[in-house]
């Protein structure tokens, strides 16, 4: 590994330092080189211009600099490319530009909050300037209704003092706030009732601002002792705030006219009814869907869709559970997408089909059969009766994409130098007409094609006399089945430099032609979606990987014959 060091000064990562930051090498177009230098604060004539100098990832934005970065980042791409017009923008090392910088002036919300509290501030006084004058016109009227016309000239001052007490909780009692703000500081309506004036259930409303024409209730003089002895009763709708008070509760009209409303176990299982009749709709639609084109979203015809059945019989799994798992399968649908269909969760979801699959698996494997030497001559097809009627299989090998693994042991054995990526191949092998009958365990991408047949149980199945019909891949297997009594035919192969002969030619364009039939086996099976090219595997479902192969295999041999 090239160690790198960062040229911006007052910069102190290095790959030692800072081993899993990104540097970038500074160009060296000189006109570049000289921008990228002054920007940074680095004398160009201090760094010959033939020096391969870096600068690390802290001074790019680099979402938007780089062509490639979520490539890179997701493992598509293994070197980072940088856009023409990047330049380093962010120095938050050198102290003395942090405060020049964009990406570090200071945040405006202090301005904002600052702009909020005065306007909150002023509607406030403005507010309290209206009420003011409005509890002016309230003790006007209520001082009328209450002090008596007349009153006798021998009353001491003390009787007198009484009412003036009565006077004071009345103006509370009618006192109402209507103006709103949409501000933290005023977040409820001041809306109070007080019985000392009525033991009835008498509007609060007050006829001033009220859109509803609403009678002033005019009130008896009321006797000092009587006045006395009333106490007022708050009655709160919420306990976290000491403003609001329960008018509504007790029946009365809301200043818009409107009854309250109040919500009831009954409205909350009403609306769980309704939830659970929706995903049973659903549910009903997908069945009714996979039914009607049951190859289309599971993979297998309509005249084998009794097979089902006889899995939910053998396995005592859900129907529903296992069209989830075979639908996954074909379509690659996300765990979202069958939580709508099936109307369970998605962790449910993603649960049963780990569960599920590897007894699918197991109740499928046998429709792959390891045919008999005799029984593949009897259906051998035309091209193959002339001079390659000894041939029993065409095998070939499949890689699938997955994630790349978070341990470096398993992106080592796992890397594939044919795929530019993290895979895992499988040994496949058909007979002449196109039925599947082997397919190997999940080797990793690094394996060879020949590692694959000498570590599978490929061979221990094949009889002495098989001819096996290979690509140029399988070129060192020979000696290997030469030993075993079994005969390798593949394309002839010439050193470097060389050609081949007409014959050779001839012979490559024959063989070619009997091979493709494993390729066409190879395409069906890209046709489950989850297996398709460039559809990486997430790494929980790779471990159950080997079963979705096996149960992709089984249902490709149930449906139309490959060769017509």
């Amino acid at each position: 590994m090239v160690y790198k060091w960062c040229v911006v000064p007052q910069c102190t990562n290095t790959t030692i330092s800072s081993p899993h930051k990104l540097f970038v090498s500074v160009p060296t177009n000189p006109k570049r080189r000289k921008m990228w230098l002054r920007l940074a604060r680095r004398d160009p004539k201090s760094i010959l211009a033939h020096t391969n100098v870096f600068m690390c990832e802290d001074h790019f934005n680099m979402e938007k600099d780089t062509i490639n970065y979520l490539k890179y980042k997701m493992g598509f791409s293994q070197k980072i490319l940088l856009a023409d017009e990047a330049v380093p923008t962010k120095f938050h090392c050198q102290e003395d530009r942090r405060s020049r910088l964009p990406d570090a002036g200071p945040s405006r919300e202090v301005f904002f909050k600052r702009q909020r509290i005065d306007i909150v501030t002023e509607c406030l006084r403005r507010h309290s300037t209206t009420t003011h004058t409005e509890s002016l016109q309230n003790d006007d009227m209520i001082q009328e209704i209450i002090e008596p016309k007349e009153l006798p000239k021998t009353q001491d001052k003390e009787t007198i003092t009484d009412p003036i007490i009565t006077v004071e909780k009345a103006v509370q009692a009618t006192k109402k706030v209507n103006t709103h703000f949409r501000s933290k500081a005023v977040q409820t309506r001041c809306q109070n009732k007080s019985i000392s004036t009525s033991p009835w259930k008498v509007s609060t409303i007050s006829h001033f601002t009220s859109p509803i024409n609403i009678k002033p209730c005019h009130l008896q003089p009321l006797q000092s002792e009587v006045v006395k002895a009333v106490k007022r009763n708050i009655f709160l709708v919420d306990e976290k705030s000491d403003s609001d008070i329960s008018c509504f509760e007790s029946g009365l009209l809301s200043p818009f006219g409107a009854t309250s409303v109040k919500v009831t176990d009954s409205d909350s299982n009403v609306t769980d009814t309704n939830e659970n009749i929706e995903k049973l709709q659903c549910l009903k639609n997908t069945l009714r869907l996979i039914e009607k084109k049951p190859l289309m979203y599971i993979g297998i015809s309509k005249e084998c869709y009794f097979l089902i059945e006889l899995l939910h019989r053998h396995t005592n799994i859900n129907r529903e559970h296992i069209l989830l798992c075979l639908k996954k399968i074909r379509l690659n649908s996300t765990f979202s997408e069958l939580e709508d269909n099936f109307g369970i969760s998605l962790s449910y979801a993603s649960k049963l089909f780990l569960r599920n699959l590897p007894i699918i698996s197991s109740f499928l494997k046998p429709f792959i059969v390891n045919l008999d030497k005799n029984l593949i001559k009897r259906n051998l097809p035309i091209a193959f009766r002339h001079n390659y009627h000894n041939v029993s299989c065409i095998i070939d090998c499949l890689e699938i994409d997955i994630q790349k693994p978070s341990k470096a042991l398993h992106q080592a054995l796992t890397w594939s130098e044919y795929k530019k990526g993290n895979t895992v191949k499988y040994l496949i092998s058909c007979t002449p007409n196109g039925l599947v009958n082997y397919v190997s365990q999940g080797f990793g991408g690094r394996a060879s094609d020949v590692t694959i047949v000498e570590n599978c149980n490929f061979l221990d199945g094949l009889q002495q006399g098989t001819c096996i019909l290979a690509d140029r891949g399988f070129k060192h297997l020979e000696q290997i089945l030469h030993e075993k009594g079994i005969k390798l035919l593949r394309p002839p192969s010439v050193n470097a430099g060389a050609k081949l002969s007409k014959t050779e030619v001839r012979q490559t364009k024959i063989i070619a032609s009997l091979r493709i039939h494993i390729e066409r086996v190879i395409r069906r099976v890209r046709e489950f979606h989850m297996l398709k090219q460039h559809s990486v595997i997430n790494t929980n479902i790779c471990r159950v990987l080997d079963h979705v192969i096996i149960i992709a295999c089984a249902l490709i041999n149930l449906q139309d014959s490959l060769i017509k």
